[in-house]
């Protein structure tokens, strides 16, 4: 059974049992979050389109909620002067993006394992997404940041 909550402009799901895992693609990689996450949202910005090929499709948990193993193979690109970026040294699988200082961590959705309970509910610099594909979902878009943040956008 799923609950929502509505915390000022983000809406958190949680779960009875309230834990998730997931991990990278060979397996180096393991997480687990506790606790409530974040609706999902899908960045279209360049950064996020160039490191995954598409789009970004993430969740957001607190620091404190998040545990990893095998993290000495998560190597962490610098992606901007507020932010970076993590993924799977071996796999290349992307995992996280972390804003300098932020209490928070977004993990790619399509990292948690099944079933996850998670659920797309809008898609933001869709102003920069790829010529390639159309957003046909019927889910809100917004040319920048619905959150009025920087040009690099916060998965």
């Amino acid at each position: 059974m799923h609950k929502r909550h509505r915390t000022g402009e983000t809406d958190i799901m949680t779960r009875n049992d309230d834990i998730r895992t997931g991990g990278c693609l060979c397996g180096a990689v393991r997480f687990q979050t506790e606790g409530p996450l974040r609706e999902v949202v899908a960045c279209h910005c360049g950064q996020c389109r160039r490191q995954t090929g598409l789009y970004y499709a993430a969740t957001n948990v607190a620091n404190d909620r998040l545990s990893v193993q095998g993290g000495e193979a998560i190597t962490w690109y610098r992606a901007s002067d507020r932010a970076r970026r993590g993924f799977c040294s071996r796999c290349g699988s992307a995992l996280f993006w972390c804003e300098d200082g932020a209490e928070s961590t977004s993990v790619l959705a399509g990292a948690f394992d099944e079933p996850t309970g998670l659920k797309l509910t809008q898609h933001i610099f869709c102003a920069d997404k790829g010529d390639f594909y159309e957003i046909t979902d019927g889910l809100p878009q917004y040319p920048g940041s619905r959150f009025g943040l920087a040009a690099d956008g916060n998965p």
